[in-house]
């Protein structure tokens, strides 16, 4: 029962959330208020970091170079830190840019310290402008960004603009669909709640400009965490600077589309959060000057990846009790009062919010939440795992998530450099879908068949991650010998 109230807590949080997005509408008004033009554009550095990415590479810095902007205003930095041919690529592209007159230039690192964070570092000491845009690699910003980015910038007190993500190959397959409908949510509830509020707004990592004053007075960016982004973004807005979320300034990304690559962007956000929670959350939360709901949304925010070892032990505990024969409700009506009231809760608040947001789409993106659901269920063991990791200090290398330029649904992959394998986590998976399959075994012979829908979502759940974590595995026999560059230098060249 305690277990279960403190993911009450969690899940009325997003109900909190969701009623503030829809009273919150102050960016909206800022926006109009905003006359940026063209005319006196300021220097703007954008920030590109790669670690073997060869194929979006191209795209990405295509798409930067194709912006509506003064490209005598654009200072590009290639950040690139790869040990494969994605190097070989991003030098002759930049070589090709630089020729028609582009300030871009491409830093490679040998070494990798910091990974992204320390890429990110290296290149601001040679940045010139007075704004940084950040892109990662599988993202393809429009045109007209840094214009409608900019504007907002008029207020000095702003420190970052959050663009929303866009999703190129959502439709790809149930996988995609899941992960685009829960960034979806992430986007219009959570960061459109606390845009331009006394609450705390998270930079996303990409497809986001800053003051480039702001990131130095907040001290910078360190290499202590998995997520720099989380990190920079709470120091800077302790330090009294505003971050804004325009959910109009959409950006294209590409989604996972191997399951063993989003359970990694997974795992690092996860313990990321954690490791900023330790890094931080006492800092914050005996912050004088900061509100208690404030503080309370902090720690939710840093915490809330609790919630998937608080589910799985839960999920292990309850059929041993039904074996016991323990009473867990006082009446025998309790377990459907229970049920009605997580419905009501949880899918009731996703499924109302879907149609305010999505208007005559919503049945497309109800069925998109289904399929979350058994994501979110399946990936709860990969992220426990990534929280014990944090706690315990165990020191992790930033695995990037590897994209392989999907933007059809005909597009195979499988075959690719970057496929990954399965992890022992996937042996944990088996493990709580064959359980989940015994549990329901047990409620029917317990008396308790009122409880097989729910256990029967949450296996299928586990059952779906560690069947797509098999099948898409990396195929051993198309190995792809390594390209490394021929270099045994710190490569750093200012630009």
């Amino acid at each position: 029962m305690a277990i279960a109230w403190i993911m009450t807590v969690y899940t009325l949080n997003f109900n909190y959330l969701s009623y503030m997005s829809t009273k919150n509408s102050e960016n909206q008004k800022i926006k109009k208020k905003m006359n940026y033009t063209i005319a006196t554009c300021p220097l703007v550095t954008i920030q590109l970091p790669i670690y073997n990415e060869k194929y979006v590479a191209t795209r990405l810095i295509n798409a930067i170079c194709s912006m509506d902007f003064p490209k005598e205003r654009m200072e590009i930095q290639v950040l690139d830190d790869s040990d494969d041919e994605t190097s070989e690529i991003i030098e002759n592209l930049v070589n090709s840019y630089k020729k028609i007159g582009f300030n871009i230039a491409s830093f490679h690192r040998v070494n990798r310290a910091g990974y992204k964070a320390g890429a990110l570092k290296e290149g601001l000491k040679f940045a010139k402008g007075e704004f940084i845009a950040i892109f990662d690699a599988d993202f393809i910003p429009p045109s007209d960004f840094l214009s409608k980015a900019l504007r907002y910038f008029d207020d000095s007190k702003i420190g970052l603009v959050q663009g929303r993500w866009g999703h190129i190959n959502e439709m790809y397959s149930i996988l995609t669909k899941a992960q685009a409908v829960s960034l979806d949510f992430h986007f219009f509830i959570e960061q459109k709640a606390k845009s331009l509020t006394h609450l705390f707004m998270n930079f996303n990592g990409t497809a986001g400009i800053w003051r480039t004053l702001c990131i130095k007075d907040a001290g910078g960016w360190h290499t202590s965490t998995l997520v720099e982004d989380l990190d920079l973004s709470f120091r800077a807005q302790m330090k009294g600077w505003k971050c804004i979320f325009d959910e109009d300034l959409v950006v294209n990304a590409e989604l996972p589309v191997q399951m063993n690559a989003a359970k990694r962007q997974q795992f690092r956000w996860a313990k990321g959060s954690v490791q900023v929670a330790k890094k931080l959350l006492i800092i914050l939360l005996s912050h004088r000057k900061l509100p208690i709901d404030t503080k309370i949304q902090i720690f939710i925010q840093l915490t809330k990846h609790i919630i998937n070892p608080l589910f799985l032990i839960q999920f292990l505990i309850f059929p041993i009790l039904l074996v016991m024969n323990y009473q867990i409700y006082d009446t025998a009506w309790a377990p459907a009062l229970g049920i009605v009231a997580y419905l009501l809760l949880g899918p009731a608040t996703y499924l109302i919010m879907i149609r305010k947001i999505w208007g005559e789409n919503w049945r497309i993106k109800a069925l998109q939440y289904l399929f979350m659901i058994f994501y979110a269920t399946g990936i709860s063991i990969n992220n426990s795992v990534a929280i014990f990791d944090a706690i315990v200090g165990r020191k992790n290398e930033f695995l990037r998530t590897p994209k392989f330029g999907i933007m059809e649904k005909n597009q195979d992959w499988r075959n690719n450099k970057y496929v990954l394998p399965f992890t022992k986590t996937t042996l944990l998976e088996i493990f709580f879908g064959a359980y989940g399959c015994i549990t329901i075994a047990i409620c029917l012979l317990s008396g308790n068949p009122i409880l097989v829908p729910l256990i029967a979502l949450q296996t299928i759940g586990f059952i779906y991650v560690a069947y797509l974590s098999i099948i898409q595995s990396k195929n051993n026999k198309n190995k792809t010998s390594p390209y490394l560059r021929p270099s045994t230098k710190y490569n750093l060249q200012k630009m």
